[in-house]
């Protein structure tokens, strides 16, 4: 049997057929069902940008608000998810408390057992509200401030706010994480959906397949780059440094900067493009510019310099603290809207599936190579 090599990671390497999203690095596009994200962004929603992902088309009036409907309906916990949630070490981090929690939340589902596409896209909906709930109700639960019920007369995006910080959010911060959550839906086999479909396509059930995605989300390496961004100004303003001069000597002492580069685009990261008009947008209207300006001096110096383009994490670093978010939040919002395309792929996998097999290019110790008596090693 003859076999395709594969470059270290996988680079290169087509390993699924699928119909959710299409991305062309050369050219810097990310479309969903064939929608270009920039369409997206400036004129849809997260639960209309979720429907279109689930079912393969834009909805009528009435389907997206039976669909919207639906997924605020889903806006329940289990009480016993929320006394996990409790009881849980305060020294755990955000990503590790919602890798449990999701796992757990199979033991209250009624669907839990069936594996039929319908089934599953009732659990979509659930599991789409209840990781966001679950991020919300952990933050205030650490911080000892009472639980926020969910509002279902509000959008996600809009009751993920209220629930985190207890006050109705404005048009202009509810929309900014709208467009987010949007922008974040999806992106093709990366780390975590890939790791989604490998463990559906065992057959195993959805809620294994979203716990293994967040398992792999939490890996620096995929998730995180925008919390170590926002670490990097932090530094900055406080050690009151011009953010130019200080990435100056990060980088002549061989330190990264994150935010910039991908692995895909070899152009600006289109999701950047919105981000970056976000986060200038909600400085001003805050009257807290600085994290923009910071990000924005930074940015043209790396331009400059490095010929790298910022990527989706960067400047979603600013624009989620001036919507007043903690940093270890960052990576569990991510997860709060890579659900819906983890969800379409999980369920994409198992409409036509055949276990994921891949096979590895040996490169150990010639064969034969045989066994030696102990006495004679």
């Amino acid at each position: 049997m003859s076999t395709v090599v594969a470059g270290k990671g996988l680079e290169g390497i087509v390993a699924a057929n699928s119909g959710i999203c299409w991305i062309d690095g050369e050219a810097g596009v990310l479309a969903y069902r064939g929608i270009d994200i920039h369409e997206l962004a400036e004129n849809s929603t997260f639960e209309e940008s979720t429907y279109l992902l689930w079912n393969g088309r834009l909805p009528s009036a009435s389907e997206l608000k039976e669909f919207s409907a639906q997924l605020a309906e889903a806006r329940e916990l289990n009480p016993k998810i929320i006394d996990l949630l409790k009881s849980l070490p305060t020294t755990g981090t955000p990503m590790e408390v919602l890798r449990t929690a999701v796992s757990a939340l199979s033991f209250y589902d009624a669907d839990e057992k069936d594996n039929t596409h319908d089934a599953n896209v009732r659990k979509a909906f659930r599991l789409t509200a209840q990781i966001a709930m679950i991020v919300a109700v952990y933050d205030r639960v650490r911080k000892g401030l009472e639980i926020v019920p969910a509002d279902k007369s509000l959008s996600h995006a809009a009751n993920f706010l209220w629930m985190l910080n207890g006050v109705k959010p404005s048009e202009t911060a509810a929309r900014t994480l709208d467009v987010a959550l949007i922008l974040h839906a999806d992106h093709e086999l990366n780390a975590s959906t890939f790791a989604a479909r490998v463990i559906a396509a065992t057959l195993s059930d959805i809620h294994s397949a979203i716990t293994g995605a967040i398992g792999a989300l939490k890996g620096p390496l995929h998730g995180g780059a925008n919390e170590a961004v926002m670490r990097l100004l932090h530094a900055i303003d406080k050690a009151g440094a011009d953010p130019v001069k200080y990435v100056q000597e990060m980088l002549a002492g061989k330190q990264k900067i994150s935010g910039f580069g991908h692995r895909v685009y070899k152009t600006e990261d289109p999701r950047a493009t919105h981000l970056r008009r976000m986060s200038e947008q909600l400085g001003k209207d805050s009257g807290n510019p600085k994290w923009f300006d910071m990000s924005r001096a930074i940015e043209l110096y790396i331009n400059s310099e490095k010929k790298l383009n910022a990527n989706v994490d960067f400047y979603s670093a600013s624009t989620y603290t001036t919507l007043g978010i903690d940093i270890d939040l960052f990576t569990p919002i991510f997860a709060v809207s890579r659900i819906s395309g983890w969800a379409a792929h999980v369920i994409e996998q198992l409409d036509d599936n055949r276990l994921i097999r891949p096979r590895a290019e040996y490169v150990g110790p010639a064969y034969p190579t045989h066994w030696v008596p102990v006495a004679e090693r």
